[in-house]
């Protein structure tokens, strides 16, 4: 996947960065760590479970912006 995986996670990180809302951070963690692992050769549907996990973690961490 190469040049094109790296450019769709650049796309999403920076689209989907200012998402405010549990279900949007849970979906880009989902898209952004299904193609980290495919860039790792790591398995796609784990990286998106990861990704959303840690995306819907993110609306409790002190000092990132609160999910509406």
């Amino acid at each position: 996947m190469g040049k094109f995986g790296l450019a769709v996670l650049l796309v999403a990180s920076f689209g989907l960065a200012a998402c405010d809302t549990a279900g949007g951070r849970v979906a880009g963690g989902a898209v952004a760590g299904a193609v980290v692992a495919d860039l790792t050769g790591g398995s796609r549907t784990t990286g998106a479970l990861v990704g959303a996990v840690a995306g819907g973690v993110s609306c409790g961490i002190n000092g990132l912006p609160r999910c509406r």
